[in-house]
C-alpha cells in the first residue's frame, strides 16, 4: 500500500512515545548528559547528519534555517556516505513509523525535521 511514511521529530530528551516506532539519533555528536539506556534508542545514524562545517555556519539561528535546508539537502545527495545513510532512514520508515532524534532546542529548526521533509515524500 503505497502512502505517505510516517516520520516524527522529537527532542532525545524526551520520553519514548507509543507509536515511535524505529528510534533513530541523527546527530553527529552525543547528546550532553544523555545515557544510552536513557535515550531507548534503536540506532545512531551519525553518518547522515550534516557536515561539521555546515553545522557551525548555521549555529540553529531561525533566519538561516531555509538556506541550511538547501545546503543540507545538496550535502545529502552529494556525499555517498550521507546519501547512503539516507537511503536506510527510508528503509526504516518504509514498513513501521520512524522517529528521527536530535538533542537540538528547537527540533523544528533541526537536521531531523529537514531529513523529516525528505523521508515522508
Amino acid at each position: 500500500m503505497a502512502g505517505k511514511r510516517t516520520v516524527h521529530v522529537r527532542r532525545v530528551y524526551e520520553d519514548p512515545e507509543r507509536g515511535d516506532g524505529a528510534r533513530v539519533l541523527v546527530d553527529r555528536i552525543w547528546p550532553r548528559g544523555m545515557s544510552k539506556e536513557r535515550a531507548r534508542l534503536d540506532e545512531w545514524c551519525k553518518q547522515v547528519a550534516p557536515s561539521t562545517e555546515l553545522r557551525k555556519w548555521y549555529g540553529h539561528d531561525p533566519d538561516r534555517f531555509e538556506e541550511f535546508g538547501h545546503r543540507y539537502r545538496a550535502e545529502l545527495k552529494d556525499d555517498p556516505e550521507r546519501a547512503d545513510a539516507l537511503a536506510h532512514l527510508r528503509d526504516l520508515a518504509r514498513d513501521r513509523p520512524l522517529t528521527l532524534l536530535t538533542a537540538t532546542k528547537d527540533p523544528a529548526i533541526s537536521e531531523a525535521e529537514v531529513l523529516a521533509g525528505l523521508l515522508r515524500k
